[in-house]
């Protein structure tokens, strides 16, 4: 066999795109690492780290610590995106349904599209869409009315400058220190912004533009958003969230997982198991929901919404 005959065979693979991408993505953070080590080792920058560490002060009346009802929160917002993002991808790629889901008229919930057949995919899709959205409101209006705005939205301009400065600390693996039970620090503080203030609208409306539910008579509004426009966003917002996971749940099992998951899930600020705990229940959860989430158990579910059929 020839060597070019045995390159086309590897390439060919199915392996080789994600092995590629896992080796190009292992030696840019090895570079990112490098560059960021010797920045931090010139003299201007270490200035620049002194004086702004990572952190913006907080507005006085900012209230101090994580209250229980933002551990649900916490749960629910993983519960619903893990799901409506296996789900979002079930619809991408599923060639051939394992059944359909038509809306009846009657009920509380009515629009003035004519019922529409969609996949019993699509269906579950935007259920949990619809959950996922009820329970957003609710996290919105808890957030405002407890004052915990004040820990995610900007207040300072510093917060640029500090947020580059705990980028490079993090980038150089000499991370800032931090007490998220006080204050998040900058790069947090605008990552938690864009994800709650940004990512989350953009997500529900470019979902509500490609789902049924959005008038099909319409015109004007549907040349001023686009269904392609619509589609172009909705994707990249999906990525966007699961490298958010990745990240996320990287940073609180490195940076001091016990604490970090009692903050989280059991609204305290010790070293406990009590939060792993709480964490490891979630998990468990979050998987059988993952195996149960199959037609067997989803088209009886569905018909009490409407007609389902094979």
């Amino acid at each position: 066999m020839s060597v070019s005959s045995k390159t086309s065979g590897i390439t060919s693979s199915k392996w080789f795109k994600p092995v590629a991408i896992a080796v190009a993505a292992l030696v840019a953070m090895l570079l990112v690492v490098l560059l960021a080590k010797w920045l931090r080792s010139m003299t201007g920058v270490q200035d620049f780290i002194t004086a702004y560490p990572g952190h913006s002060e907080l507005p006085a009346g900012t209230p101090t610590g994580l209250p229980a009802w933002l551990g649900w929160q916490h749960f629910l917002n993983m519960f619903f995106l893990v799901l409506i993002i296996r789900t979002g991808w079930q619809v991408r790629t599923t060639t051939r349904s394992a059944g359909s889901w038509t809306r009846n008229n009657k009920g509380f919930i009515k629009t003035k599209n004519p019922p529409t057949k969609i996949s019993l995919e699509l269906w579950f899709h935007l259920t949990l869409d619809a959950l996922w959205v009820l329970n957003g409101i609710v996290f919105i209006i808890l957030l405002f009315a407890t004052g915990q705005w004040l820990r995610i939205v900007p207040t300072s301009w510093d917060v640029f400058p500090n947020a580059l400065s705990a980028a490079l600390q993090y980038a150089s693996l000499n991370w800032p220190t931090e007490n998220g039970w006080i204050n998040y620090n900058s790069l947090q503080l605008l990552t938690y912004f864009a994800v709650v203030f940004i990512a989350a609208p953009l997500s529900l409306l470019t979902g509500l533009r490609t789902s049924p539910a959005w008038p099909k008579k319409a015109p004007t509004l549907n040349k001023f958003f686009p269904m392609e426009l619509a589609r172009k966003i909705h994707y990249p917002v999906m990525i966007f969230f699961v490298l958010f996971i990745i990240v996320h749940v990287t940073l609180v099992l490195t940076t001091g997982a016990l604490r970090n998951l009692n903050h989280m899930f059991a609204a305290n600020d010790g070293d406990s198991w009590l939060g792993f705990g709480f964490f490891a229940a979630a998990i468990l959860v979050i998987v059988a929901a993952w195996f149960l989430a199959r037609p067997l158990f989803l088209r009886p579910i569905a018909s009490l919404m409407g007609k389902v059929s094979r």
